[in-house]
């Protein structure tokens, strides 16, 4: 085990765990700042899809939008897809929710099923699930592959981030993202990465600046074969690093990556016994 004294001085006396993973998974699993209510659509059966804050609910609604109150919570009337584009375009026009995309995501109900999509800068404010995945992408000799995230990113900018991580658009299967996201982030293709492996789902949920996340992040690793580096495509890394778990530990501790990263790096080196055993304070593994 490569932990440090260091490391292990500061372990969180509950289970053994150091402090700084547990300050991880606590940050993972936060309740909503302010209170929020059930959002769901629906025209015979009403179907849970998000959440939301009621003074925004009550203002969409006075604005003539397609949203209405029903007991202790709001639904979003039918067309889905059409009154989703609506509420979208009004939150873009009122700045309540993050840069314009053009990007559709699926929206679904507890069980995971679709049933209808939105504009990807819209889904905070309105609570709506997430789904993303990631690449763990190690090298042949153990170290291990990270992405600085370019600065001018709207969310989390200059951060650290995993060898690739995307959501899943609407309609994209997960190995459709995978495959995308990897060929735009790091110009590598899946085919040409050895050991590619599921490798577990985390889940995250947290107040953030334009409302509530909930996201399902589906995870992958694999071996980054000798002959092959990263290179970003679209523009959205700064650069990439190859990090021996000792130097990938350190700027863990260091708070320098977003915070998906590091629960899902932490994992990744738990898996090959470089840190310690998951314990039962890790809710997003739930």
């Amino acid at each position: 085990m490569s932990t440090t004294p260091a490391e292990s001085d500061r372990n969180d006396p509950r289970g053994g765990t150091p402090s700084w993973i547990a300050a991880l998974h606590a940050r993972a699993n936060q309740p909503p700042q302010r209170p929020r209510e059930p959002l769901a659509i629906g025209a015979n059966g009403v179907a849970l899809i998000g959440s939301i804050e009621p003074q925004l609910a009550r203002t969409i609604a006075a604005a003539g939008l397609p949203m209405h109150a029903i007991g202790g919570g709001w639904r979003i009337a039918e067309p889905a897809d059409e009154s989703l584009a609506r509420l979208a375009r009004w939150l873009d026009d009122n700045r309540l929710g993050s840069r314009w995309r053009n990007e559709l995501l699926a929206v679904t109900d507890l069980r995971g099923e679709r049933l209808a999509s939105i504009e990807r800068a819209a889904v905070r404010p309105l609570g709506i699930t997430t789904h993303a995945v990631h690449l763990v992408g190690w090298t042949p000799d153990g170290a291990l592959w990270v992405q600085q995230r370019a600065h001018d990113k709207s969310t989390d900018p200059g951060l650290w981030d995993t060898t690739m991580g995307g959501l899943v658009t609407a309609g994209e299967s997960i190995a459709a993202t995978l495959a995308r996201e990897t060929e735009e982030e790091a110009g590598l293709a899946v085919d040409a990465l050895e050991a590619v492996t599921p490798a577990g789902r985390i889940t995250i949920r947290r107040p953030v600046s334009d409302g509530y996340m909930v996201e399902h992040i589906e995870i992958f690793e694999a071996v980054v074969p000798h002959g092959f580096e990263p290179v970003n495509r679209d523009g959205e890394v700064d650069r990439f690093e190859a990090l021996a778990p000792a130097d990938l530990i350190a700027r863990l501790q260091a708070d320098a990556f977003t915070l998906e990263a590091a629960l899902i790096l932490v994992e990744a080196l738990r898996r090959r016994c470089l840190l310690e055993p998951a314990t039962d304070l890790d809710p997003s593994r739930r």
